[in-house]
């Protein structure tokens, strides 16, 4: 018998800039979705990538004096890195250059052609190019785009459309007869309102833009990168060359984007299928935003915490579990350098940490770290211990099941806590004192490495590395998989997966001391200077002798530069808009009386002045040459 499929997808995202948090939220959810699925015996695959025929992308490859093709051959090896680092285990990494990819979306036209949904009209409006998005008036909020709070291009070209405005009923009776279509509740809400507001036909191509997949039957246009974009979804299982694994797992069971993007997925993107006569996905779910300080994590605010260097410094499963714990999936969460602190010092360290360590502690003090034998322990309170992990284990599923990860992960932290109550209560370190305490120390002891070889199961989609260090730490040494949820969770009648000794204890999550962490970064303060401040500040012009990438920094860039009196050296986060090699010569405008800094091990002594527009760092030039050390006033 077959096994039951399941099919999730992350958004791809656009390949201009480095991952930050925001984007792993959305990753480290769905990995926790389909590691569950697969636990369950599902048969599991899960996609993700890379929007490669971004604007926005060809953009970066500009800055960088790089072809559009070395670049995302390169922002494609750091993602991979990125989701590597922290234990994302995707089956599919599409990316939207592939050939195959390509042979997809030049199929999904055909059929929507063949169907008459295709036309020829002109397009005059407004275009966000961060959002690669056409706007209405009323999107915008003082005149700029809401989501990246920039002002809009006014475009007018003369493209193919696509007769959205044709499916707003079926789309209309598909929500009302599914109503997990789209999630949660508030999404749907919204959705729904916006098609009784009334669909327009939407172009699905551009005129007079080179990066993209040409359009066969107009030559001059490439598709609009939208509708290019949704077809990745199809492509990663296989469509159109592999039907076998098209048929194997479409329609996607779940589709998980950012609620900035749902009007995209929840009416472009079915409507595009219904024309193509290819089945609906079952579940769109529109997550909130991670967040730091309540603004949007990005480059422009010099906010953005970089998830791979979280993971290199505390472990990829203590970032994790942070994101799942803190953030309710669905609703925007927010991100403090305090409170992921303090959850992992109390929750992971103390908890989870000291419950393992603890147990293994005195299994090898009392027991020579072997597992005591049913006929050498006696039966402590055991019934207790099993009803709350019983109670535990089936709130778990019931919230796993309806993707709330969150209380998920808090039901197997009440059975962490709870085994450590039960440690306390029955004092092992006592019982062996006393004559023939040693039996009951030995039930209690291996009550508590029971429940932590299930709490290991249940842990695993959220913390795969350590609760596969847990078993080893129980001298289990197979691999954690849907076997184990199925034969031996704590709800079963008998706990018996227990029979060799512990292995070598080294600490699970050690304590973050305050001076062990990097400060965030620093809030934005608006404030008014005083003029005899101001001049307090040497603001100079540097001409740049030479320019290095930072060893070991992704956005740092080392500059050699010419003050006039002396040459110094400064290091500025511009590398992911400004190649090295293009700075040097230029005349540039430096802050020269800044106290020296040292950053990743570099130091530097003045700062750059540049301005932001968008996502763009621009540097401030001098609008004519000047002599470098000239002082600017």
């Amino acid at each position: 018998m077959a096994k039951d499929k399941f099919y999730i997808t992350a958004a791809i995202d656009y390949a201009n800039n480095v991952p930050h948090l925001g984007t792993a939220y959305e990753k480290v959810c769905c990995d926790i979705i389909a590691r569950y699925a697969r636990l369950k015996g599902r048969d599991t695959f899960f996609s993700m990538g890379n929007d490669e025929h971004s604007q926005n992308v060809h953009k970066g490859a500009t800055q960088k004096k790089v072809s559009a093709e070395e670049f995302t051959d390169g922002m494609a090896k750091i993602f991979r890195d990125t989701w590597n680092g922290i234990a994302i285990s995707y089956d599919r990494f599409v990316r939207t250059t592939e050939e195959g990819h390509t042979r997809a979306v030049n199929e999904i036209f055909r059929r929507i052609s063949e169907k008459g949904d295709i036309h020829r009209s002109k397009y005059a409006g407004w275009y966000c190019v961060s959002c690669e998005g056409f706007l209405k008036e009323e999107d915008l909020v003082d005149g700029k785009c809401s989501a990246h709070k920039m002002e809009p291009k006014w475009i007018e070209e003369e493209n193919l459309f696509f007769a959205l405005s044709k499916y707003a009923d079926p789309l209309l009776r598909h929500i009302e007869t599914n109503p997990g279509f789209i999630r949660p509740e508030s999404r749907k809400n919204e959705i729904v309102s916006f098609i009784k507001g009334g669909l327009s036909d939407v172009s699905v191509s551009r005129s007079g833009v080179s990066w993209g997949i040409p359009v066969p039957s107009d030559p001059g246009h490439v598709f609009y990168v939208w509708f290019d974009a949704l077809i990745n979804y199809l492509t990663a299982i296989g469509f159109p060359d592999d039907e076998e694994l098209f048929s194997r797992y479409w329609p996607a069971d779940i589709h998980v984007i950012g609620k900035d993007i749902t009007r995209f997925h929840c009416i472009l993107w079915p409507a595009m299928l219904m024309s193509a006569g290819i089945e609906l996905p079952g579940t769109i779910f529109g997550h909130g935003f991670v967040t730091f300080k309540g603004e949007r994590m990005s480059k422009t605010l010099g906010n953005i915490v970089e998830p791979l260097d979280l993971a290199r410094k505390y472990g990829p499963d203590s970032l994790r579990y942070y994101l799942s714990r803190e953030v309710v999936f669905g609703k925007d969460g927010d991100f403090s350098w305090e409170q992921f602190i303090q959850r992992y010092n109390s929750e992971l360290a103390n908890d989870l940490g000291n419950l393992v360590s603890r147990t293994c502690g005195m299994l090898k003090q009392y027991f020579d770290g072997n597992i005591p034998p049913e006929s050498e322990r006696a039966d402590v309170s055991v019934e207790k211990m099993r009803e709350v992990c019983r109670e535990a284990t089936e709130a778990y599923f019931k919230a796993m099941d309806a993707y709330d990860l969150h209380i998920g992960i808090a039901e197997v932290f009440k059975v962490v806590r709870a085994a450590n109550r039960y440690i306390e209560e029955s004092a092992p370190w006592a019982l062996m004192r006393k004559d023939g305490g040693k039996r009951e120390a030995a039930g209690v002891l291996f009550t508590v490495s029971e429940v932590l070889r299930n709490t290991a199961v249940l842990l695993f989609p959220f913390m795969p590395v350590k609760a596969q260090a847990i078993w080893e730490t129980l001298g289990i040494k197979e691999e954690i998989s849907s076997d184990h949820i199925e034969r031996s969770l704590v709800w079963r009648d008998t706990w018996d997966g227990l029979s060799a000794g512990i292995s070598t204890l080294t600490p699970l999550f050690p304590r973050i001391e305050p001076e062990d962490h990097e400060p965030p970064p620093k809030e934005k303060e608006e404030m008014l200077l005083d003029f005899e401040d101001f001049k307090k500040l040497d603001l100079r012009v540097a001409h740049v002798k030479s320019a290095t990438m930072v060893e070991g920094a992704k956005n740092l860039i080392k500059l050699h530069i010419d003050i006039g009196d002396e040459e110094r050296q400064i290091v500025a986060g511009i590398a992911g808009h400004y190649a090295p090699e293009t700075l040097v010569g230029k005349n540039i405008v430096v802050i020269a009386n800044l106290k020296p800094a040292t950053i990743r091990g570099v130091e530097s002594q003045g700062m750059l002045l540049a301005a932001t527009d968008g996502d763009d760092v621009i540097i401030v030039v001098p609008d004519k040459d000047a002599a470098a050390g000239s002082r600017i006033s």
